[in-house]
């Protein structure tokens, strides 16, 4: 059956709708070499498809459903143009492809979900899904008003993003740690909030996906999504919709 390119390549677990639109942008994806083009419809059946050169199979893969705690200085992606480390290089053992669900920063860490489910990633980025997420953050110079403005509205690079849920965990020498919990998810967010307030950020740590939480999970170690946790998450998504 023919298909959008970017629906194909997820249906198949191979990436994202969003992060499929991206490659093609990029002109990284080729259907029989030539270069893809958004929109452009292909049977998974008979087309040859490559991404950065590299052919792709469109065969059903077992869907996977990963928690990875990310260390610093690892790249969310599924490769690096400056060859730093990526996440995916902590995930050996597993044979088929994941990619993830949202980013972190480089020098950011904690909870990472990877998948091969296309369909459930694309609906936990889509920003209409105001997905929660949980951040501990150990900042240097935080006073009282810096701590209320943080969960205050406030403007980001142009967008007013919504009050965010912020708790203070707790307190040694000049430093402070508190838990923000945030609805847009947009890009370095958190950093950011904390520029505004004058905050040095010296750890920042995301330690829940709407229902899903870190829990005791080791740095750079992985675990499957447990049943429960993945019907929240799907449970979480429809409600949402």
């Amino acid at each position: 059956m023919v298909e959008r390119l970017q629906k194909v390549l997820s249906e198949y677990g191979i990436m994202s709708r969003r992060n499929a639109e991206r490659l093609i942008s990029e002109g990284k994806i080729k259907v029989d070499g030539q270069t893809a083009f958004l929109g452009q419809k292909i049977d998974p059946d008979t087309a040859k498809v490559t991404v950065s050169g590299k052919p792709v199979s469109f065969k059903k893969n077992k869907l996977i459903y990963i928690m990875l705690n990310k260390p610093r200085g690892y790249i969310t992606s599924l490769s690096d143009e400056k060859g730093r480390p990526v996440v995916t290089e902590l995930l050996e053992d597993i044979e088929e492809r994941v990619y993830p669900v949202g980013r972190l920063d480089y020098d950011s860490e904690g909870l990472l979900i990877l998948t091969n489910d296309g369909d459930l990633a694309n609906h936990l980025m889509h920003p209409s899904m105001n997905k929660e997420k949980t951040y501990r953050v150990t900042v240097r110079g935080l006073t009282e008003a810096s701590l209320k403005a943080l969960g205050e509205p406030m403007v980001i690079d142009g967008y007013r993003i919504r009050p965010a849920d912020v708790r203070l965990i707790g307190e040694m020498a000049e430093y402070s740690t508190v838990d923000i919990k945030i609805h847009e998810g947009r890009n370095r967010q958190i950093r950011k909030m904390c520029e505004d307030q004058g905050l040095t950020v010296a750890r920042l740590k995301r330690v829940a996906i709407g229902p899903v939480k870190l829990g005791m999970l080791k740095q750079g170690e992985w675990r499957d999504l447990t049943p429960q946790e993945l019907k929240s998450l799907k449970q979480a998504n429809k409600s949402q919709r």
